[in-house]
């Protein structure tokens, strides 16, 4: 979906990769061949599914269990019993933002105590335009910008907001490349009680930001004040964000 999982999937298995892990990934498709992972192919006219290879792989004991996206009932639960059962489990599901993956893995019949016994880190991401270093400027934001982000107006920043001007090297644009913004749930007691209870991703979510959680909106205008970013684009990027 465009939002950098995948190569953030990769990098976590990369720094984990060592010769004493097993690490299994099931993917569709494999994007990117690692040396030292096992990795194996969906193949639906095969019969080779995300759940099929689960099942597969549990019997192998590997310890680490990647597997591309949960999509149905089979593979939630499958992905959910590997992660209860000893396996650190990494995947991708399609969510709004952190807090609503554990009321999607109970839209798709995961039983609510079990996901939130599963769960340990959720985090959601999406992708930014990144300043071109090459004509990036220092600018003031319109003020109804910085209002509409939950910023104050009349203040200057600590750090001067830098967006460019366009040139050669980014053919005018004012962008070159692309960075994550990253939204990072780590499960406490609280949040797995209200998971276990079946309690709405809103509440989950206000409780997560009391406990520390950092929102995409947060992570993005930390990016538009280190430079990196413009607040324009964390707008546009955030805009249905609460």
């Amino acid at each position: 979906t465009g939002s950098g999982k995948t190569t953030t999937l990769y990098a976590a298995l990369l720094e984990l990769r060592t010769e004493a892990i097993n690490i299994t990934t099931v993917e569709d498709p494999v994007e990117y061949q690692i040396p030292r992972l096992n990795q194996v192919q969906v193949n639906e006219r095969k019969q080779v599914t995300f759940a099929r290879a689960l099942r597969s792989f549990l019997r192998q004991d590997p310890d680490v269990i990647m597997v591309g996206e949960v999509r149905d009932n089979d593979t939630a639960e499958m992905a959910v019993r590997a992660a209860l059962t000893g396996h650190l489990v990494f995947s991708t599901i399609h969510a709004n933002d952190a807090p609503s993956t554990a009321t999607r893995l109970v839209s798709m019949g995961v039983e609510p105590f079990m996901a939130a016994s599963a769960l340990t880190i959720v985090a959601a991401q999406r992708l930014v335009r990144r300043t071109c270093g090459h004509c990036a400027r220092e600018y003031r934001p319109a003020d109804e910008l910085l209002l509409a982000l939950g910023l104050p107006a009349d203040a200057d920043p600590p750090t001067p907001y830098r967006r460019g001007t366009g040139c050669a090297v980014c053919r005018g644009r004012g962008f070159l490349g692309r960075i994550a913004i990253v939204e990072r749930m780590a499960m406490t007691p609280g949040l797995r009680q209200l998971v276990a209870d079946n309690r709405p991703a809103g509440e989950i979510r206000r409780l997560a930001i009391q406990q520390g959680m950092s929102t995409l909106r947060d992570s993005g205008l930390e990016k538009a004040r280190q430079g990196v970013t413009t607040v324009e684009e964390v707008l546009r990027v955030c805009m249905s964000d609460e």
